[in-house]
């Protein structure tokens, strides 16, 4: 095993991405080390998370690789920086992004500070995404090779500074290829499944983890012509578009279509369901977000015909910028949006070059009757 000051850490998860990730870097002649982060106590709730088992995977693959393994606990600032606001946000009605904030704060910042610490002044990550270095010494954050697996949705609130020291060496690479060089390597974790799920909550009963949490206050569910169909279990647990766990079922007058949420009324502790997954009051062309952050340090140009996500796997969506500057977004679409989400992220998009993006605040979806919408959107321009 290696003694010398690792130039680069590798972030390692346990999977099959990050170990290939210091597989490829170590092949290709680096010093480097490998860091597991623990971001959750899992004694917190009852449940089977695998962080111990991912630790002990992480660890493997730094002796078979001979590299130097590092272990370190980021649970009380990922609480702080993350899933505080993680609950606040549910409690607001909205739907947050945890990974977002998660990269941001704790494995391009905390992570990034421990690294320099041990002597490495550059992070190496399992992103499938890409980073350009510019001639005028910027560097852009680009979409991955892999349209699949491209990543950079949830990598657009970093800066300047934690791109210029993060490298994504499997930004060229389709998923296929990663799990072939695992298997030409042994490594360890080759044929391991990936992990799904929220990085905290994985594959662990969402419900029953946020109930440990929040309290969740049942309610009515009702039509858009305010009639009753049935309850929800709480807000905290719906989401827009949402269409399993209404548990609505047949209802007189109504056809065996799919019931699907389609506003919350935080107010009345109602929810809105429709039957339709691309009923009007789930339709929108417009948009305005906050908490925004350009990657290049600068917005784009009012005007700008340009491309968005507004959640992940999402096809780019062609788009029209309204309003930009370092707060404030505002953004019209070519075709309607299904379920623009509070909360969530909208990520632009300029080819493959990821602008940045923010927090969505409101979009002009109209609303039942019964319900004012949580943010009213300006229709003005």
């Amino acid at each position: 095993m290696t003694t010398k000051q690792p130039e680069i850490m590798v972030a390692l998860s346990g999977g099959v991405d990050s170990a290939t990730t210091a597989w490829l870097l170590k092949r290709q002649g680096y010093v480097i080390a490998g860091m597991f982060m623990k971001n959750w106590e899992e004694e917190d709730v009852d449940s089977g998370c695998s962080a111990e088992q991912d630790a002990a995977d992480a660890r493997r693959v730094c002796e078979q690789l001979g590299i130097a393994f590092h272990g370190r606990n980021f649970s009380a600032e990922y609480w702080e920086g993350v899933f505080e606001h993680f609950l606040a946000e549910l409690q607001a009605g909205r739907t947050p992004n945890p990974d977002v904030l998660c990269n941001r704060e704790i494995k391009f910042k905390a992570f990034v500070e421990h690294a320099r610490d041990l002597g490495a002044e550059r992070i190496a990550t399992g992103h499938y995404a890409r980073r350009r270095d510019n001639a005028d010494g910027s560097v852009s954050l680009l979409k991955g090779r892999d349209p699949a697996k491209d990543q950079s949705y949830f990598l657009h609130a970093l800066s300047q500074e934690q791109l210029r020291r993060a490298l994504f060496p499997l930004g060229e690479l389709e998923k296929s290829e990663v799990r072939a060089m695992a298997d030409q390597a042994a490594l360890a974790v080759a044929r391991k499944k990936d992990s799904t799920g929220i990085c905290f909550i994985g594959e662990r009963n969402y419900d029953r983890f946020i109930d440990h949490y929040l309290r969740a206050e049942p309610g009515l569910i009702l039509t858009p012509d305010a009639e009753f169909i049935g309850r929800h279990k709480g807000l905290i647990h719906y989401t827009l578009g949402q269409r399993k766990g209404l548990n609505i079922g047949g209802r007189a007058g109504f056809d065996e279509a799919p019931w699907y949420v389609a506003a919350k009324d935080l107010a009345g502790n109602r929810l809105c369901a429709v039957q339709d997954s691309t009923h009007p009051l789930l339709m929108s062309r417009r948009l305005e977000a906050v908490q925004v952050n350009w990657i290049s340090d600068k917005p784009p140009r009012v005007g700008s015909h340009l491309a968005a996500k507004v959640r992940y796997r999402q096809p780019d969506q062609a788009c029209r910028v309204l309003a930009a500057d370092h707060d404030h977004l505002v953004l019209a679409f070519e075709q309607p949006q299904r379920a623009v989400t509070p909360g969530q992220s909208v990520v632009l998009y300029d080819g493959d070059i990821c602008l940045g993006g923010g927090v969505i605040a409101s979009c002009d979806a109209p609303a039942p009757d019964w319900l004012q919408p949580l943010q009213p959107f300006d229709q003005a321009d």
